[in-house]
């Protein structure tokens, strides 16, 4: 974490791989091809460090995004030169997430804070609002939580038009999180990998899809890359942006927290 935390100093993009970005990665070439844009992919979830474990090639950490935003925002606290935009969740949460981040902090480090529409991903007109309130505050971080595979792509997608922003979080829950919407599951939950079931718990409805559905063909895929039976989906297929053309071809399944 505390390499990460120093490293960001440069600016970077910062996606937190977990079982259910695996799974989106093997069926979305979009999301797939964002992914290889990113300057760190670490690990958001436990599960993924016991299969790490399991195939030979262990992470050191974890490093979720509700733990890695807080530790963000303490670390530069005192650095005038972070400036967070928040993006995401609904506007009294989000507005709400600010205040607590302000008053942890005890400065005006989330300078800004906005709430997207539903569907806003799909429609121009409203992204290009989005970076200019992002441009006009002045932000050199945005932190966006408006789930995957929306907030990776996005990045992807506007970064460029940023003018001021040199690190971008995908953080996923985090901003309910932070405002106290959502609680956090237990320490000894999330450290023995069972923060899922405390989340499916509370959020059955939402939920079940991604934790119960996906967890069979998860466990098949781990089971080929053990064998030596697994392939990536997308290798046979020409990436278009130059970048992703530079970088290599592979599902990060299990990516350790380093510089790509």
């Amino acid at each position: 974490m505390m390499e990460l935390l120093e490293q960001l100093r440069g600016g970077g993009i910062v996606f937190t791989p977990n079982v259910d970005h695996v799974m989106k990665l093997q069926e979305n070439h979009e999301f797939y091809g964002v992914y290889q844009e990113a300057d760190y992919r670490v690990c958001d979830s436990k599960v993924l460090m016991y299969v790490s474990k399991f195939l030979g090639t262990p992470i050191l950490e974890k490093i979720s995004g509700s733990d890695l935003f807080p530790a963000f925002y303490q670390y530069y606290r005192n650095d005038e030169n972070i400036k967070i935009f928040l993006l995401g969740s609904e506007p009294k949460v989000v507005k709400r997430a600010q205040k607590v981040i302000n008053t942890k902090v005890g400065r005006n480090i989330v300078i800004a804070a906005h709430s997207p529409s539903y569907g806003f991903e799909k429609n121009e007109q409203e992204c290009q609002k989005i970076v200019d309130l992002i441009n006009r505050s002045g932000a050199t971080v945005l932190a966006i939580g408006v789930g995957a595979p929306k907030q990776e792509i996005w990045i992807a997608k506007y970064r460029h038009q940023l003018k001021n922003v040199k690190i971008f979080l995908a953080i996923g829950a985090t901003i309910n999180f932070e405002a106290g919407e959502i609680q956090r599951s237990p320490r000894w939950m999330s450290e023995t990998g069972l923060e899922w079931l405390y989340r499916l718990m509370l959020e059955p409805k939402r939920l079940w899809k991604r934790y119960v559905l996906s967890a069979l063909p998860f466990l098949w895929l781990v089971l080929k890359q053990r064998m030596q039976l697994y392939q990536n989906p997308w290798s046979a297929i020409e990436p278009t942006p130059a970048k992703i053309a530079q970088s290599k071809l592979r599902v990060p399944v299990i990516k350790s927290a380093t510089k790509v």
